[in-house]
């Protein structure tokens, strides 16, 4: 089975040659003081090590032995504490997180390459690493000082861990149906009461103890939405020195057992008149969560695009070594008794789609990150309010078009894999298992094309979208590959728009019968400008690494001629409209 390694000459091309991040943070000035090209090689080539020889060897024991469940407590696999302990002790944790409190303090564009790397590893490992860092991000956006000051340096450094308890049985997507209690206390302390389902790492044995940041209602609270906060509720007190307290009344029911991400603990979390503390305003709770929630959208899907790239690793490798039958344009290699499978057209029909979506996506998130570095730390207020229209555009087309490729191409890997794709030992079983629930947490992949389409374009005017598609034309003025097709792709894109922006008024349905295939339609787009922009980035620079340079102009040809025309049917979808999705009642389902 192929082992995982971290594709640094590609996320360096990206960073350095297509997005010019250490340019960038040379003009952010609280980036400048922290980050340059050397400390990002640096970090990628540490990270490269950690992934592929400590995280990636777990991953398959850890599917096989999961996560345990006995009295209360949870118990990772073999080899997940030691790896965990080596983990925390580099900072990992904290790598983009406030220096005040102990983080790093990195951009965001290595930020995301890093978390690429720990999910191509492991998915189930870096859950556990990716709520924290979340968690971390909504306390130090929304908490008190004197909870920052407690809770933010042993999170980041590794010690402590974070959850987020937002799902009840009867609310999932629709949290305005959260029934959790909160009743105050004259200390200002709150008593939580409630149970939630689906909590990443909500036990585990990792750390010495574990934050979760949980909505529930005051007894005041107005119904709805409208009438929710969030609490810091600590599984143990902490003391005024540092050291931990009391056991809260914060426990464990028990853990889900899964499709796939078994080394993740899925817990059912009950709390019991549990101490927790008011982060942020009340009533404005989930103002505060989706802080964490949108950095976990965007985290989860680069989970997708980790597992394609472990994916496409083992089976280009594989499709390497295995013979099977003789190309059609003749005998390729007439010493051995057939052709290695690389040879036929539909293998590298399946490679090639996997490689230049990955590879897309990649780019994409770089370019994700950017926008959050200028939202981030950009000294004009003007030039932090564009960059953040785009993050929030954008994010859910992140969120969902990463994890549907993914899902695509891990199941192209174990197709290339034939019946040996079928089988665990191979690995690509596992990636598809893996891979399979990003689709599907942190927002279905269907609520954010309803996000994107009905509240980030068509309730914002398409202004977001504007600005967006004036970007791409200035920066088509000088680039002379592939400007055709992607200025054409993008007036789809507008067309498209505007004909949902008219029609949409008349037509109730419309909105959520196409916003997947909206979504499509845009992340297309966005992965033409992507790849647009590597094309000539790889043109100018090809004499300096001819072979590297050379195969990514050939990956760009295969997306513009595979690949993009997928938009031609998705506006024929789209345009159908959704009157032949209720031509049948429900009873005839």
């Amino acid at each position: 089975m192929t082992t995982y390694t971290a594709p640094l000459r590609d996320m360096r091309f990206i960073l350095k040659d297509v997005f010019h991040g250490p340019a960038l943070w040379a003009h952010l000035p609280a980036l400048a003081e922290r980050v340059d090209a050397d400390t990002a090689d640096a970090i990628l080539e540490e990270a490269a090590r950690l992934t592929g020889q400590l995280i990636a060897p777990l991953s398959r024991n850890g599917d096989e032995q999961g996560v345990q469940f006995a009295n209360g407590q949870v118990r990772t696999p073999d080899g997940f504490r030691e790896a965990w302990r080596t983990y925390r002790e580099g900072g990992w944790v904290g790598l983009g997180g406030n220096p005040e409190h102990g983080g790093m303090g990195m951009p965001k564009m290595l930020g995301v390459l890093f978390e690429e790397m720990m999910y191509a590893a492991d998915s189930s490992f870096s859950l556990y690493s990716a709520l924290t860092a979340g968690s971390c991000l909504a306390i130090d956006a929304h908490a008190s000082a004197r909870l920052k000051a407690t809770f933010l340096p042993p999170l980041y450094a590794g010690r402590w861990a974070g959850t987020m308890c937002l799902t009840e049985p009867q609310a999932g997507t629709d949290l305005g149906l959260i029934r959790s209690r909160a009743e105050p206390q004259a200390d200002g302390s709150y008593r939580i009461s409630g149970s939630k389902i689906f909590i990443t790492g909500g036990e585990q044995d990792l750390t010495e103890n574990i934050v979760h940041l949980v909505l529930a209602r005051l007894p005041d609270a107005p119904v709805g939405p409208k009438g929710i906060s969030l609490f810091l509720v600590p599984k143990y007190l902490v003391n005024d020195d540092g050291s931990l307290g009391a056991r809260n009344p914060a426990h464990c029911g028990s853990i889900e057992h899964k499709m796939g991400i078994k080394a993740s603990a899925t817990c059912v979390m009950n709390f019991d008149q549990a101490e927790g503390y008011l982060v942020g305003e009340s009533n404005k709770g989930l103002a505060a969560m989706f802080t964490m929630m949108n950095y976990e959208r965007l985290s989860i899907g680069i989970q997708g695009i980790g597992c394609a790239e472990a994916s496409y690793q083992s089976a280009a490798g594989y499709a390497n070594e295995r013979l099977q039958s003789r190309s059609a344009a003749g005998v390729q290699a007439p010493e051995r008794s057939a052709d290695p499978i690389i040879v036929h057209g539909d293998v590298r029909r399946m490679l090639l789609t996997m490689r230049t979506l990955t590879e897309g996506g990649r780019a994409f998130a770089v370019y994700v990150g950017q926008q959050l570095d200028i939202a981030r730390y950009a000294e004009d207020a003007g030039e932090r309010e564009r960059a953040q229209r785009q993050v929030a555009l954008l994010t859910p087309v992140a969120k969902a078009f990463f994890t549907d490729n993914g899902l695509e191409s891990c199941v192209l890997g174990q197709q290339v894999f034939g019946g040996h794709g079928y089988i665990r030992e191979w690995g690509q079983e596992q990636r598809v298992r893996d891979v399979r629930i990003a689709q599907i947490y942190e927002g279905t992949n269907g609520i954010q094309a309803l996000d994107l389409l009905g509240r980030k374009v068509l309730a914002d005017g398409r202004q977001a979208l504007a600005g967006l598609a004036a970007e791409i034309r200035a920066w088509c003025v000088d680039a002379p590959l592939h400007r055709e097709a992607l200025l054409a792709a993008l007036v789809r894109l507008e067309r498209v728009s505007q004909w949902l922006q008219v029609q949409a008024s008349d037509e109730p349905n419309l909105v959520n019968a196409s916003a997947v295939e909206y979504l499509h339609l845009f992340g297309l787009t966005a992965y033409a400008y992507m790849w647009a922009r590597m094309a000539n980035t790889a043109q100018a620079l090809q004499a300096e690494d001819p072979a590297f340079h050379g195969a990514k102009l050939a990956c760009a040809e295969f997306f513009f001629q595979r690949l993009l025309p997928r938009t031609q049917a998705l506006e024929d979808s789209i345009k159908a409209g959704s009157q032949s999705l209720y031509k049948m009642s429900p009873e005839q389902f």
